[in-house]
């Protein structure tokens, strides 16, 4: 059985949720796992650049995550469902991958400027979209009724780290220099 990629069921503006009620689409839990498809769309873009190999295989895996993180905000109620898929041992792995590039990367002294060859500025516009989709899980949070696993937080704040590191990584094992930010005046 093959599956229709339209139902019309979303043409009065409505979505529904895995397990659960209609809602609109402009509702803050469609915001949050939008926002998450986008930055996996653009990992997705970043993985077209030649990228060291390190890097392509954790956002390989980035990838699958945030399909795990889409369906536990899709989901009122991620336990019933058993789409609660994101915990300690993602969060780990990026913790791993950050570590493993701080150790040859050189100290940061300066802010730097999200620049650099077509992979790394890739990263950095992904990473730009991961700190909003943070964001719109912190706000999701907040709302009454609604619960999100403090792991998921935990990992899109991680991530967001991950990705900041690898775009240096990107740049410096290209041998691209780092554009230090200059402050005005």
């Amino acid at each position: 059985m093959t599956m229709k990629i339209y139902t019309k069921t979303g043409d009065d503006g409505e979505t529904g949720l895995f397990g659960g009620p209609r809602v609109r689409k402009d509702d803050p839990r469609i915001e949050a796992y939008g926002t998450v498809d986008e930055l996996n769309a653009l990992l997705g873009l970043a993985r077209c650049e030649v990228l060291p190999l390190e890097i392509e295989a954790t956002l390989a895996r980035v990838q699958n995550d945030l399909f795990a993180v889409g369906a536990e905000l899709a989901s009122p109620d991620p336990q019933a469902m058993g789409t609660a898929w994101i915990g300690d041992s993602q969060i780990a792995h990026l913790e791993q991958a950050i570590d493993a590039f701080d150790d040859r990367l050189p100290p940061l002294k300066k802010f730097i400027l999200p620049a650099g060859n077509r992979g790394a500025c890739t990263i950095h516009v992904a990473r730009g979209v991961c700190r909003r989709a943070e964001r719109c899980v912190v706000t999701l949070a907040d709302l009454a009724g609604v619960t999100v696993s403090a792991q998921l937080i935990r990992y899109l704040n991680r991530l967001g780290d991950y990705l900041f590191v690898a775009a240096r990584a990107a740049n410096v094992l290209a041998g691209e220099a780092e554009i230090p930010w200059e402050k005005p005046g």
